[in-house]
């Protein structure tokens, strides 16, 4: 994993933030695909910020070395679902949190809110009985397990705070 810091040149701020690629060339892959983004302002204009080597004398671990966090499970959410972003690890990074943030404002577009009916109309769409759309809402760990025993698709996301507000 590489650690860059970053700067959005779309606007004259040139918003500064930082994040983690697998290498050098799928850094560059993603800015080419304009995947990468300002997670203040969305522009898709990025580049590299001058960074200080942190190179360790011979011998020594290098200072302030950064131990990726394990993966974290996304919290249950409530009705209409909580504006939670807690990481155990510590605070989510502004890249993550931007992503997260459309992916709720693209989920909430195109899905329909069923609450804590999930479940439930998971089981009626899958069974035919009901229209067969994209939804969310709430279910517990059990009913989430259970609908993947009868072989129904489902996922939890982290549900973060809407970017506009």
């Amino acid at each position: 994993m590489i650690h860059y810091q970053l700067r959005c040149t779309s606007t004259a701020e040139e918003h500064a933030f930082d994040g983690w690629y697998k290498d050098s060339a799928a850094f560059d892959t993603l800015v080419k695909a304009g995947l990468v983004e300002c997670p203040v302002c969305g522009g898709a204009t990025v580049a590299r910020a001058l960074m200080a080597p942190a190179i360790p004398k011979k011998g020594r671990p290098a200072r302030n070395a950064v131990v990726p966090a394990a993966p974290v499970e996304a919290p249950a959410p409530a009705t209409p679902p909580a504006e939670t972003s807690q990481i155990a690890a510590g605070p989510m990074p502004d890249q993550l949190r931007a992503m997260l943030q459309k992916l709720r404002a693209e989920v909430e577009k195109s899905c329909d809110y069923v609450g804590n009916e999930f479940a439930d109309e998971a089981r009626r769409m899958h069974r035919g009985e009901s229209e067969r759309r994209g939804i969310f809402g709430e279910a517990s760990d059990t009913e989430a397990e259970a609908l993947r025993d009868e072989g129904i698709e489902v996922g939890r996301i982290p549900w973060v705070p809407r970017a506009d507000g």
